[in-house]
């Protein structure tokens, strides 16, 4: 609002809105309205499927409606079917992510920390990452054989390389500032890493963690298509192959949640370990 003094100057004069008025309850509303979208676009995208579905707009031999699809796996499940294969999927995701993440964040720390070891590693690491890693699939496959090994093993290159990049790039970020303030407080090494590279870079290095957990899910199911007997891989592939179009889209809906419940974990890890890092852009900001 504009008001206009005895002496004619214009004063511009802004009222607290209701987000500075009731700023809980703004961000309720907010929160809640952004679930609410969350769920409706998918639920119509539900709903427009099985209505053309059943009203044959589409081939329900080729695209069965989300119900049939619901209940196959209902009895898959109940029937005991589909947890070898999950736990399958699962377990190679798991072993892998942890192999590669541990060895991309030990590897970003010592690349970004020394820039020798960055001169000598990262045309090398530069070369390898642009290599399409179900390319290496025979390549584990004639080094560890048949079995879980060469899925783990190609979950892990893969991952290795996310974790990577985003540690060593979170290193290089790190302020000058925060390092010489350790320095001129005479941090030992250890301490410069405990109380300034870590808590700096650990946000960053989070995301890349992130971005990998969905990464993994998708190479896992394309290795187990190639080459494994079990898993949501190779169950999507045969059942496509056997025409059982309905258990291949129950295959496809367990990696699609596998993916969405391992990223969210893996987010919800970071927040635990970052208090300080800003929340993610969309979440939880009124």
């Amino acid at each position: 609002m504009t008001t206009i003094t005895p002496d004619r100057t214009s004063v511009l004069v802004r009222r607290p809105g209701p987000r500075e008025l009731h700023p809980v309850r703004t961000h309720r509303r907010r929160r809640a309205l952004e679930l609410s979208l969350a769920a409706a676009v998918p639920l119509m995208l539900i709903l427009l499927w099985q209505l053309a579905a059943t009203q044959a707009w589409i081939d329900d031999r080729v695209y069965p409606a989300p119900s049939t699809i619901l209940a196959d796996g209902w009895d898959r499940a109940a029937a005991g079917d589909l947890w070898p294969d999950v736990w399958a999927t699962l377990k190679r995701v798991l072993a892998g992510y942890a192999l590669g993440t541990a060895a991309g964040y030990a590897l970003g720390l010592l690349m970004g920390s020394l820039s020798l070891v960055r001169a000598a590693l990262e045309p090398l690491l530069d070369a390898l990452y642009v290599v399409p890693k179900l390319a290496l699939l025979p390549i584990f496959l004639n080094m560890f054989g048949l079995g879980e090994g060469p899925q783990v093993a190609l979950v892990a290159a893969t991952v290795f390389f996310f974790v990577w990049i985003s540690t060593m790039s979170a290193v290089l970020a790190v302020p000058t500032g925060h390092r010489d303030a350790g320095r001129v407080f005479g941090a030992s090494p250890w301490q410069m890493f405990r109380h300034v590279l870590l808590p700096a870079s650990l946000p960053s290095v989070l995301v890349g963690a992130r971005i990998a957990a969905g990464v993994a899910v998708l190479v896992i199911v394309a290795s187990e298509q190639i080459a494994a007997t079990n898993g949501l891989g190779h169950l999507i592939f045969d059942s496509r192959a056997l025409f059982q179009n309905d258990v291949m889209f129950v295959g496809i809906v367990c990696v699609a949640l596998l993916g969405v419940v391992f990223s969210e974990l893996v987010r919800i890890v970071g927040r635990l370990l970052t208090p300080w890092a800003p929340r993610d852009r969309g979440r939880g900001q009124s």
